[in-house]
């Protein structure tokens, strides 16, 4: 097709409505055959899914109200659920219609495939008395760590490679397949479960775990890859490393600021150096990257100045907040605003604020996405989110949260503050690698 009847028809195709399931669960790019095709370096780089062996899409719930910030609102969600009566208990499950009828998973849903590593209560939801499954920590957003109620009756595409697979060695690479980041970070990673969404909040992600297997036995990476490394290299190569690499060279704003037209056609690609030393130069940076975006749960090593537990900056230069700057935790004084005071270096909480947080954490974003706006409206008073298209409003028990801002919330936006300035501090040694690996000579691989 001519380029310009292209570009028409790719216009029309963009101002389509994309809200259905077929286009949001499609993991390949639509726009696909109207963009042009990799040329030049870039097309001689090989692309992030040919050096994996499997990647798949993160946790789909197709409900929200079984996400929250904190365990406690999900416990009295459950239990609001089990004990309405049968006809409201319809409404507030909030099942996926089909024709009018509910569909996928519903309160009379009997689920026989259980949650790798969770017990399966084996009667439907209309059924249950019971009380809530324990929830556990969830991959929500990048940075934004939240938590999840672990029943495949409430869960619709729980995607179980993902839970069977999940160890305290396992990590999550997440990235957009299906369109482009615009800047910050062009991959990023968890510890947890992620969610679909987990890389910045749209559709078109997909998951890319460290390991196939909980025993962290069989790497999830292409065949002969880690062999053809350690031919080159002459070293040992191990899937830890080549993670660490990744991680290293595209997880900062440097990637996708210097590929930016080259991302045209959506796909990450990864150049492999072919030089030893630049590979280990960029597997400690990524084990570092690594480390944080983690919140040191993952590669951690005391002796390369990644201790076990959270990252923490030097006092001098750690967020915190003052005796006269303590976020109020009464029902009156629930913030509902996040601002920023750029000459003061100060982020501000309703009516709280901290101290020391550089203008550099305070923009850093995911694809267009702020890391710090987005994660405070999830936590803040009004949580509510527009109704896109024709879209049913969501569940009345999504309403179940704290009237009051939580300490547990502080802590957590400390731990975010530290880890977001740690990375920005990474970011002009990771861009000095990227550039020193794509000027030098680069290795082809295809599987």
């Amino acid at each position: 097709m001519p380029a310009g009847k292209r570009e028409v028809k790719f216009e029309a195709l963009a101002k389509l409505k994309l809200e259905s399931k077929v286009w949001q669960d499609c993991p390949i790019d639509w726009r696909a055959p109207f963009l042009p095709a990799a040329t030049g370096q870039w097309a001689s780089y090989p692309a992030l899914d040919e050096l994996f062996a499997y990647n798949g899409a993160g946790v789909q719930p197709k409900r929200v109200w079984v996400i929250a910030p904190d365990a406690e609102s999900l416990k009295l969600r459950w239990k609001k659920l089990v004990q309405a009566p049968t006809e409201k208990k319809e409404e507030l499950f909030h099942a996926t219609l089909r024709g009018g009828k509910p569909a996928d998973r519903h309160i009379r849903s009997i689920v026989r495939i259980p949650l790798p590593g969770y017990e399966l209560r084996p009667i439907p939801i209309v059924d249950d008395k019971g009380a809530c499954p324990a929830p556990v920590p969830f991959g929500f957003r990048t940075f934004n760590r939240q938590w999840i109620i672990p029943d495949p009756r409430v869960i619709t595409q729980p995607n179980a490679d993902l839970w069977r697979s999940f160890s305290d060695r396992q990590v999550y690479l997440t990235a957009l397949m299906a369109h482009s980041p615009t800047s910050g970070p062009a991959l990023t990673f968890t510890s947890l479960i992620p969610d679909l969404h987990h890389y910045k909040g749209s559709f078109g992600g997909r998951v890319f775990p460290l390991w196939r297997d909980a025993a962290a036995t069989t790497p999830n990476l292409s065949p002969n890859l880690l062999e053809l490394l350690a031919k080159k290299y002459k070293m040992a190569v191990s899937p830890e490393d080549f993670f660490a690499y990744v991680a290293g060279v595209a997880a900062n704003p440097a990637y996708t600021a210097r590929f930016q037209t080259d991302l045209a056609q959506p796909g990450l690609r990864i150049p492999i150096t072919g030089r030893p030393k630049l590979f280990a130069q960029a597997v400690e940076l990524g084990r570092r990257v690594i480390w944080l975006h983690t919140f040191g749960e993952r590669y951690a090593d005391s002796k390369a100045d990644r201790p076990s537990g959270l990252p923490r900056l030097p006092k001098e230069r750690a967020p915190h907040i003052p005796k006269d700057g303590a976020i109020p935790d009464d029902a009156d004084s629930m913030p509902d605003e996040i601002e920023y005071d750029e000459s003061k270096c100060r982020l501000l909480i309703g009516k709280g604020f901290i101290e020391n947080v550089p203008p550099a954490v305070w923009r850093y974003e995911v694809s267009g996405k702020r890391v710090l706006t987005q994660w405070f409206s999830y936590r803040k008073k009004n949580r509510e989110r527009p109704i896109i298209g024709d879209r049913r409003p969501p569940s009345k028990l999504g309403e179940i949260q704290p009237d009051h801002w939580l300490a547990e919330y502080t802590t957590e936006l400390l731990n975010v503050l530290h880890v977001l300035a740690l990375l920005v501090e990474l970011e002009p040694d990771q861009a000095k690698l990227l550039e020193a690996i794509c000027e030098g000579p680069t290795l082809t691989y295809r599987r």
